[in-house]
């Protein structure tokens, strides 16, 4: 049997002196005794994959409406990626792997329905309101919006895991919140998950555009990453695991030498440095830049994916000055909230909740008269 005591005794053994270590958890916002066989990572991954809003990921857009095809990844099959890439540089780096899972399956939650279109467009109409950022509504999810305990709002998560939602980074992502100090680095799980969420919707986002028909295997011929792993596996699907592979060991091997440089002592260390330490080479980050300024070009300006993100914004946008102009069309849970909050924060929160095929089936019940409502 593996108390969680027998957990915190395996870490302290078997993890690198920088890592993460559960039993040395800031604590969670509302006082709970832990769990005798789990450790709070291992309980917050369990709360985050039963929360509604993780579940609500499979119909919400990645780069793909819902409705255009089975094959094309969604939010629920992009964050389990992600994780799965997560757990295996952590696991190569000796980091604790069930804090990097809890993050990496938690950093999507705060998306609107339709990908960064929708959020686009969220964040033009809150504006003047506050504002909408999807790291920071993840968060506002995890500690007030999910609904499963009766003594507390949220999940109730540990610091660490809270920490490493809100200040999820990409090129797309730019979180700040004063409670989690925006200029001192998050824990090196964190930062793995960061680069984990990058590889993976780089090479998916491949897949997909290549699966669609929106690119071909010579248009990415100038693409040095992309035309050597293709010259030596001479497939779509080879080329595609010799990419990810080829990243996720440089990820590893350039974070080693790194750690070996600095000299880390511990955890709390990671925390003094002026920039993450998790990173690719050089060589490899000049690479990755120029793969993404041709998925940029190729896929996600492509006139299709134009066209969904249009529609997406339309969506989004008639919707939310709908609920504006007469909020008593809201289901009584949102007018509830209206008095607790304020008008815009609880249409925004109700509309970022939606997926992808809800917010379709809204706008019909809206917009068409012969719909049932």
């Amino acid at each position: 049997m593996l108390t969680r005591l027998d957990i915190e005794k395996l870490e302290e053994e078997n993890l690198a002196p920088y890592a993460s270590r559960s039993g040395e958890s800031k604590g969670r916002i509302h006082y709970e005794r832990e769990h005798n066989y789990r450790s709070p990572f291992q309980r917050d991954r369990d709360r985050i994959i039963h929360s509604t809003a993780f579940r609500r990921l499979e119909y919400k857009t990645q780069v793909f409406v819902n409705h255009e095809g089975d094959y094309y990844r969604t939010r629920l099959t992009h964050t389990i990626e992600v994780a799965q890439l997560a757990r295996s540089i952590s696991r190569a780096l000796r980091l604790n792997e069930d804090l990097s899972e809890a993050i990496a399956l938690a950093h999507d939650l705060g998306h609107t329905p339709f990908g960064h279109s929708g959020e686009d467009a969220m964040h033009k109409l809150m504006k003047k309101h506050g504002g909408f950022e999807h790291n920071a509504q993840g968060l506002r999810v995890v500690d007030k919006l999910e609904k499963r305990y009766s003594n507390f709002p949220g999940l109730n998560l540990t610091w660490e895991v809270r920490e490493g939602i809100i200040k999820h980074h990409t090129d797309y992502d730019w979180p700040k919140i004063k409670a989690f100090d925006p200029s001192v680095p998050p824990s090196l799980e964190a930062q793995v998950v960061n680069v984990a969420d990058e590889i993976a919707y780089n090479n998916h986002d491949l897949d997909d555009g290549l699966t669609a028909g929106l690119i071909t295997e010579d248009d990415l011929k100038k693409v040095g990453l992309w035309d050597r792993a293709y010259k030596s596996t001479g497939e779509k699907f080879g080329t595609i695991r010799r990419l990810i592979n080829t990243q996720v060991t440089d990820i590893i091997v350039n974070t080693e030498k790194r750690l070996k440089k600095i000299g880390l002592k511990d955890s709390n260390s990671v925390r003094e440095m002026k920039k993450n330490v998790v990173g690719f080479s050089d060589e490899m980050e000049k690479e990755n830049r120029r793969l993404k300024r041709a998925l940029n070009q190729l896929v996600y300006h492509h006139y299709r994916v134009v066209r969904m993100a249009n529609k997406a914004r339309r969506f989004i946008e008639e919707l939310f000055r709908t609920y504006i102009r007469d909020p008593s069309q809201l289901p009584p849970g949102t007018q509830k909230k209206i008095k607790e909050d304020d008008l815009y924060r609880a249409i925004c929160d109700y509309i970022a909740g939606m997926t992808d095929r809800f917010a379709e089936e809204e706008y019909k019940k809206l917009f068409i008269p012969h719909e049932r409502v």
